[in-house]
């Protein structure tokens, strides 16, 4: 059997989808190997992979032009043998070239939106995202045989929209064993607070920021707050002075992003991550924060109520005010209460959201696609 897989860009730069489906592709070939996966993509400057482990998968890195119109992928798309097309992200020509081709060929096709129908996600570029729709993205979306959510909030965000499509529920993993089962030991002087992420406005750094600044000066200081990441540079300055203006240079710093051990290292050191985002599909470096035994605070713009009900950090409301109260909470526990959220963290991550699992379900959802039987549970049918 063979599949096919589209995506913009794998560019280390481009955040939680690059290493999602390539993870997602090698976990595929680790459960099953025999199968063939080819996945075609926009040339980028530093792509998180060029080659699969598994020699029969194949990353194709094309060259493009304009609006990423790109001769290669459509003529890789119509020679492929392939039985299923599955495609990643919305608003740009790589996806939507699949899905015309797939539609083209009779071959069934699978959409994964990677948080790009959430409400908040459809507020930014409003008018570039209207009148995509109306163009090409509304029927490539329609005419899918199935849609991929990762979180049961972007099923319903879905839904919301008017899609009668089967929906897929299926997380995004993490490969368990990159993350070391040892306990960490976490820095002490000071103790660390992480953001690890793309730098982005959707990021809520502001409110951490703001949230931070309000908390009582003799609380907060033996705490340091780390900004990962990388973003726009203009952005990033605009962060630094106003770090500056609020007087808080000792103790929150910006720092470039960085990238396989020495992004696993921050994550087991930080004694607390936190994402204030105003939106995700999933969020891949909640689950790897887990995985390191270190507790994560993040709004209910992330789909990680697990986050309460597996007792290993804080789900919260939007805004500066519940992130202040949240972070107050956190500093307040001594590194053992801290150290047994983590641990909480870390076994809901190995038994819910493993890559080995995500691949047997990702199978079990191409399974059901091509004949149509045994139909599995986590799919959705209106």
């Amino acid at each position: 059997m063979n599949f096919y897989h589209v995506i913009s860009t794998i560019d280390v730069s481009s955040g939680g989808p690059a290493r999602s489906v390539t993870h997602l592709i090698e976990a595929i070939h680790n459960t099953k190997s025999d199968i063939e996966i080819e996945l075609s993509t926009l040339e980028c400057k530093n792509p998180i992979a060029t080659h699969f482990s598994n020699n029969r998968g194949k990353i194709n890195l094309l060259s493009y032009g304009k609006l990423g119109y790109s001769k290669e992928l459509i003529v890789e798309l119509e020679k492929t043998k392939a039985k299923l097309f599955h495609g990643h992200g919305l608003w740009e020509l790589p996806v939507h070239y699949m899905a015309k081709i797939a539609r083209k060929k009779g071959v069934p096709y699978i959409i994964t939106p990677r948080g790009m129908l959430e409400t908040w996600s459809l507020t930014q570029a409003k008018f570039k995202k209207k009148l995509a729709l109306k163009l090409f993205q509304y029927k490539d979306l329609a005419g899918a045989s199935c849609l991929h959510a990762t979180a049961p909030m972007e099923v319903e965000s879905i839904r919301k929209l008017g899609f009668k499509n089967p929906i897929a529920m299926i997380p995004n993993g993490v490969n368990v064993d990159d993350f070391p089962e040892v306990e960490p030991q976490k820095e002490m002087h000071p103790k660390k607070i992480l953001f690890l992420s793309r730098i982005h406005i959707k990021k809520g750094i502001e409110n951490l920021i703001e949230a931070w600044k309000l908390i009582n000066d003799d609380d907060r200081k033996n705490w340091k707050i780390e900004i990962v990441g990388n973003g726009d540079e203009a952005y990033i300055q605009s962060l630094k002075e106003k770090i500056i203006s609020d007087d808080l240079t000792t103790q929150i710093e910006i720092k470039k992003p960085v990238f396989g051990e020495e992004k696993i290292k921050l994550f087991r050191e930080a004694s607390l991550f936190v994402l204030p985002t105003f939106s995700e599909n999933f969020g891949i470096v909640i689950a790897e924060a887990l995985a390191s035994y270190t507790p994560v605070i993040t709004t209910k713009g992330a789909p990680w109520q697990d986050l309460e009900t597996h007792n290993c950090g804080w789900w919260i409301n939007l805004g500066v005010t519940p992130l202040k109260l949240a972070l107050e909470d956190a500093i307040s526990k001594s590194s053992d209460e801290l150290l047994i959220l983590g641990r909480n963290g870390r076994e809901l991550i190995k038994n819910n959201y493993s890559m080995e699992s995500v691949a047997k379900q990702m199978l079990d959802l191409y399974d059901w696609v091509l004949t149509k039987k045994n139909k599995p549970k986590f799919i959705d049918i209106v």
